[in-house]
């Protein structure tokens, strides 16, 4: 499915995984970019998180297979997964659409799923925050279960959540047990990418895939006046200056290891 690159000692994979996507305007750096990226062979596999695709809502089904059409191979969501209540149906019968997996466990969809491609598969868990955010399981014990649930060495956590702490401290529990932990939510890249001494990669936010002239995402004049005078606004999707960010995981398929990460940034 995706061109192999094979070394003396295993066989690599770069994996783009792309910050909160908002708006059609991060719907469309998303696509260039990804394609760019592709044709320069920079790219074997693309996740995304298009959490706020739909005008900075969340998707619905004709966004989520329109993103699907421009380049994703798995998306995942977070709490804004039930803004477009006709998503249900297709979070229970596509399996590259993936919500946090510590929802309670009558929810629509799944919080897991695996991608397969020519070089082996690839597992990929969702997970969603406590602190400053809505009450949901705990995802260090769902992490707990879902790793022993999986089939394959290479997994990847990403972790949609509100707290840098216990983006970190998630990080630093799962290190060794899992190929990446990836932190989104805020919109804003951090700079702190590394590999975790147990050779776990490691970034507590991906970023935003998106306007950058704004505030994460939003018209920058009515969040201003919310802050300033306290009184409802509404707040549109920005269009200026459309940039993706992310990460490119370069992967050991043979031992699930991540070899490096490398943060992205890609304006137009």
């Amino acid at each position: 499915m995706f061109p192999a690159r094979l070394l003396w000692h295993g066989v690599y994979m770069n994996i783009l995984f792309t910050g909160d996507m908002v708006g059609s305007t991060g719907r469309q750096v998303f696509l260039r970019v990804t394609q760019r990226l592709r044709a320069e062979g920079r790219i074997d596999l693309v996740i995304a998180n298009t959490e706020n695709a739909a005008g900075g809502r969340g998707p619905s089904p004709e966004i989520v297979e329109a993103i699907f059409a421009s380049g994703a191979d798995a998306q995942t969501l977070g709490d804004h997964v039930w803004d477009d209540k006709t998503l249900t149906s297709l979070l229970n019968t596509e399996p590259r659409l993936i919500r946090p997996a510590n929802f309670p466990p009558a929810a629509a969809g799944r919080g897991m799923t695996t991608i397969e491609t020519g070089e082996g598969p690839v597992c990929m868990i969702s997970l969603v925050g406590r602190v400053f955010m809505d009450p949901v399981d705990c995802p260090f014990r769902t992490a707990d279960r879902l790793i022993g649930m999986a089939k394959t060495k290479t997994i990847l956590v990403e972790f949609h959540a509100e707290a840098t702490s216990e983006k970190i401290a998630l990080g630093r529990y799962l290190d060794g047990r899992v190929t990446a932990v990836l932190g989104t939510h805020t919109h804003v890249q951090t700079s702190d990418e590394t590999i975790l001494p147990n050779g776990t990669a490691y970034i507590t936010d991906l970023g935003m895939t998106g306007p950058k002239d704004s505030v994460i995402g939003r018209e920058v004049e009515p969040v201003v006046q919310r802050f300033i005078t306290g009184m409802p606004q509404k707040f549109d999707a920005a269009k200026k200056d459309p940039a993706l960010e992310g990460v490119i995981l370069d992967i050991d398929m043979k031992t699930g290891k991540a070899r490096s990460i490398e943060r992205i940034r890609a304006r137009e």
